[in-house]
């Protein structure tokens, strides 16, 4: 099977190359989208000898994960990983998360946090995943245990299907709206998520929750 890891990375110039460096015993062809980056991302990327593709100004983990994802379906693709750029997840897992699809019977795995192991999570963050549980199932009436999670796997038929529209963080939510659209055949799987203090800093306040509710109303309001 061919599988491609989608890493979008904005000035993660700090934590990227350990995050490279993780996946060198394991056989994925590795693509970053460098999603304009200010910092020494891009060169990083280029040292760790995997795919990089780069937009020429800072549009979005959405838009940056549609890049990735159009790439590796062009280079025939069967399982597209998404996977983040900060440090969080263990590309150790990566294996559980894809089984469901080399199985068969699935389009699209969704990781999952609290089915599996979270660490270091704040009680506000804590309280904005859960919230979002609900309004995940209130408006798409998808119940998942984690709502927004950027460790996923699609298989051929979501990875050829997809196309994202939300350039920002509201691009979760629009994955669980197209796999009840597509009708694609999804489930869940448990993964590790670590909070560090380069995390939390970089990218867990309130606001950005805030951000995502506007990005999804106004999608709304535009069709």
């Amino acid at each position: 099977m061919n599988v491609f890891v989608v890493i979008p990375a904005y000035n993660e110039g700090r934590v990227l190359a350990n995050v490279l460096n993780s996946f060198k015993s394991l056989q994925y062809k590795i693509v970053v989208v460098d999603d304009g980056s200010h910092d020494n991302t891009p060169e990083i990327a280029r040292t760790a000898n995997v795919q990089l593709l780069r937009h020429i100004y800072n549009r979005g983990q959405g838009a940056a994960l549609q890049t990735g994802i159009t790439y590796a379906a062009q280079k025939g693709a069967d399982i597209v990983v998404t996977f983040d750029a900060d440090g969080q997840q263990d590309p150790q897992e990566i294996e559980k998360v894809i089984q469901p699809l080399l199985l068969g019977g699935y389009d699209i795995v969704f990781g999952s946090r609290f089915l599996g192991n979270v660490e270091n999570i704040s009680l506000s963050r804590k309280f904005m995943l859960k919230a979002a549980i609900i309004f995940h199932w209130l408006l798409t009436g998808i119940k998942l245990s984690d709502a927004h999670n950027g460790f996923r796997a699609l298989g051929k038929k979501s990875l050829n299907e997809i196309k994202l529209r939300q350039d920002r963080m509201a691009h979760a939510t629009e994955i669980v709206e197209q796999t009840k659209s597509h009708g694609w055949k999804y489930t869940e799987a448990p993964v590790t998520v670590r909070y560090t203090l380069y995390s939390k800093k970089k990218g867990q306040k309130m606001s950005g929750g805030v951000r995502i509710l506007f990005d999804l109303f106004l999608s709304r309001f535009s069709k």
